[in-house]
C-alpha cells in the first residue's frame, strides 16, 4: 500500500463538474493498493496516517498531527501509485491490486480512519476524478506499508 499524503490549505474533489468531496486544512491522501496488501497493513497504514507529524506547531516545528489541528482527510484512490516505474518508458502495473481486491481494501482504509476521526471526505473509487488542492508549503510525504 503507498499513500502519498499532501498537506493542504484546502482540497476537492470533481466528478462531472460536481463536488463530491471536499476539505479545509488537512491532509489529501492518494491510496494505492498493491497485490499483497492485507486488511491488517490498511488498519496500521490508517493509524499511521492520523498520527504522522507534519502539521508546524508554535515553534514552527512539525510536531502536530491532523487530530492535532482538527484538520480534514480527503482520501482518493490512485492505483497509479502503484506502478512500477523501473524500466522503460511505460509504466507497468502488475504490482497493483485488481479492482476487486483493491475496492474492498480501500473502503477498509476509509472505514479505519472514520472509526478513529470524523472529519474523512472521499471522491469515488475508480471514477475519473479531478483533483483541486492548494498544497501548504508544499509538504508532500510517501509512506508505505
Amino acid at each position: 500500500m503507498k499513500v502519498l499524503i499532501q498537506r493542504v490549505k484546502q482540497a476537492h474533489v470533481e466528478i462531472a463538474a460536481e463536488t463530491v468531496g471536499r476539505i479545509e486544512r488537512g491532509l489529501l491522501l492518494l491510496v494505492g493498493i498493491e497485490k499483497h496488501d492485507t486488511a491488517q497493513a490498511v488498519e496500521r497504514m490508517a493509524e499511521k496516517v492520523l498520527a504522522y507529524r507534519v502539521f508546524a506547531d508554535s515553534a514552527d516545528k512539525m510536531n502536530l498531527n491532523v487530530r492535532d489541528i482538527a484538520g480534514g482527510l480527503l482520501v482518493v484512490s490512485q492505483f497509479t501509485l502503484a506502478a512500477d516505474t523501473g524500466k522503460g518508458l511505460r509504466p507497468s502495473f502488475s504490482s497493483a491490486a485488481p479492482p476487486d481486491l483493491a475496492l474492498p481494501l480501500f473502503d477498509t482504509f476509509v472505514r479505519n480512519l472514520r472509526e478513529r476521526y470524523p472529519i474523512v471526505e472521499t471522491g469515488v473509487f475508480a471514477a475519473d476524478m479531478q483533483v483541486h488542492l492548494v498544497n501548504d508549503g508544499p509538504v508532500t510525504f510517501l509512506l508505505e506499508s
